[in-house]
């Protein structure tokens, strides 16, 4: 194996990024509707005035109905079908039930408590209720019933073989996945495996331009989903736009750790991940210093690394970009419903000292998180009316998961989202050396989407202010994945940019500063990171090289593997 510069590859065992909290809604309702009870009832006037309310507005309802009249449904896909509206029965039943939902969860934004706790139970109330909507079940639901009808009950039996195949396979189809093979129509762009280790693949992109640019460009997936969400199709892959911009691009493929990996820590993922591709990316392009991006968790460990490697005295970074990225850790938006101490405990007796979390229960987690769109609608379609999802590139990728290893898990949901201890100086040592963002002195291209529920767009402007070198904050409109894929050649939605001063702590007082420009933020940022890769040079004929050699073609065998 070649020799690196600095190599941890024998750095001691990860903290991983836990497993979220078990799916029983019923039970946390019970205790979230037991909290409601005990703070109502400390609020008498408050409690009647619900009660009023409540009374009111199904009075008003049944007075309606009795006269033949119809209330519009609300704005809501669930209840849109022509037969909630024509049935006075089914009409009452989707009316009475977006009532109760509503007025329970305006009655706890009303309440006189801690935001956190009235944030908590907000997330399990709606979870709650998102569960016992009258549309996810049959005999509720006058669309699946005339469906059922209609088709001679051939509806109900291909829900049933629907989820038949879903229980064998452990989590809930949202796209047709026969549609779609990594290495075919997905992850296709041209390049080859030129490094692997236990724990990642490093891929080495061909060159599309006959000049590039000096310093190449490292890209840090998250290693809770698979690198191709940069690497979609061709039309839409950042991969690509970047190797056409002239830049000599690499990759690195996470491995879908299975037991035998369950011992790795945050560390390793630091060490033996990040710093370790660094160092392979030098050695192979034969120079000092390269352009590095992390997105998501991705961009979590680049961050560390950096700080690490100057702790070291080593300065082989020349930029850094970071995509919908944590840094700031104290405001997670709906995530931290999920982590409280308790969970964090339970995890690490669980995990922590070894073992793997399933990449179904991080995917279903972060799917309850809209789980109107991405858990119930697909029960309603898939299994009570019988039909087949589309075919959907994302959600192909979505619901191709990944596992964690425990101890990296443990460590992350611990130090990120239960205490926040990355941002405070000196609090943790990764490596053997004090974690400081603040040596991360490099200029920065920081993207956040304004839609984001993984990571919300202010606290990325947070995390952003712990850098101290120039920052470029972009804004961006739509969520965490479509924000980021949102291809230059398309032009779609808009962006945000404005001067950034770290001295302005509100991020919206940015966002008044700031003006919205129409497209994608791939333009500004290829402008960005252009000053940043150095001279021309002749494309780089042969992949790999000075020790190196390719392995396998790209996407790599470590893509492929499932959880």
């Amino acid at each position: 194996m070649t020799d690196f510069p600095h190599t941890f590859a024998s750095a001691s065992g990860f903290p991983t990024f836990g497993s979220m909290p078990d799916p029983a809604m019923a039970g946390q309702f019970a205790g979230v509707y037991q909290q409601w009870t005990d703070a109502m009832n400390k609020e008498p006037a408050k409690l009647a005035d619900f009660q009023r309310r409540y009374m009111e507005a199904h009075v008003n309802l049944l007075r309606h109905l009795m006269d033949g009249a119809r209330n519009p449904l609300p704005e809501d896909k669930r209840f849109s079908g022509e037969a909630w509206q024509d049935s006075p029965a089914f009409h009452y039943l989707a009316h009475s039930y977006l009532i109760t939902s509503r007025l329970f969860m305006e009655a706890i934004n009303e309440l006189p408590l801690l935001p956190e706790k009235k944030r908590r139970m907000r997330f399990f109330a709606k979870q709650y209720f998102d569960a016992i909507a009258p549309s996810n079940y049959l005999l509720t639901n006058p669309e699946a019933m005339q469906k059922a009808l209609e088709s001679k009950g051939e509806s109900l039996k291909a829900g049933l073989d629907n989820l038949t195949s879903d229980i064998e396979k452990g989590q809930i189809s949202m796209t047709d996945e026969a549609a779609f093979r990594v290495g075919e129509n997905l992850a296709i762009s041209e390049g080859a495996v030129v490094y692997e280790n236990e724990l990642f693949q490093l891929i080495q992109y061909s060159p599309l331009t006959e000049q590039v640019h000096l310093r190449p460009l490292l890209m840090v997936p998250p290693c809770i989903n698979k690198f191709y969400i940069l690497d979609m199709r061709p039309e839409n892959s950042l991969v690509r736009f970047a190797v056409e911009q002239g830049h000599t691009v690499f990759m690195v493929s996470w491995r879908n750790v299975k037991e035998d990996l369950g011992h790795l820590t945050w560390d390793h993922y630091v060490a033996g991940g990040v710093i370790q591709a660094i160092d392979a990316v030098r050695v192979i392009t034969q120079v000092h210093k390269i352009n590095v991006l992390g997105f998501c968790i991705g961009g979590t460990l680049v961050a560390c690394a950096l700080s690490v490697l100057r702790s070291m005295g080593e300065d082989v970074v020349e930029s850094v970009t970071l995509l919908t990225a944590f840094l700031d850790f104290s405001d997670t938006g709906e995530v931290s419903a999920y982590v409280d101490r308790g969970f964090v405990e339970r995890r690490e007796r669980e995990v922590g000292q070894g073992g793997i979390v399933p990449g179904s229960e991080l995917a279903f987690a972060f799917a309850s998180l809209r789980a109107n769109d991405l858990v119930w609608n697909y029960v309603v379609n898939n299994y009570l009316k019988g039909q087949a999802p589309p075919a959907f590139d994302l959600l192909y990728w979505n619901a191709d998961s990944t596992n964690l290893p425990g101890p990296m898990y443990s460590y992350y949901i611990r130090n990120a989202y239960l205490e926040n201890n990355f941002v405070k100086p000196g609090k943790l040592s990764m490596c053997g050396h004090p974690l400081d963002f603040r040596h991360i002195d490099q200029p920065a291209f920081v993207f956040a989407a304004r839609e984001d529920h993984i990571v919300p767009w202010r606290t990325a402007y947070e995390s952003a202010r712990q850098l101290r070198g120039e920052v470029s904050f972009t804004l961006g409109a739509s969520g965490h994945i479509a924000g980021v894929v949102n291809p230059a050649s398309k032009n779609r939605r808009s962006y945000w940019q404005g001067r950034f001063d770290r001295a302005v702590q509100r991020p919206e007082a940015w966002l008044d500063g700031a003006a919205e420009v129409p497209g994608s933020w791939w333009t500004p940022w290829a402008d960005w990171l252009r000053a940043h890769g150095g001279r021309k040079v002749p494309a780089r004929s042969e992949l790999a090289g000075q020790g190196f050699e390719p392995i396998e073609p790209a996407p790599g065998r470590y893509v492929r593997e499932k959880a």
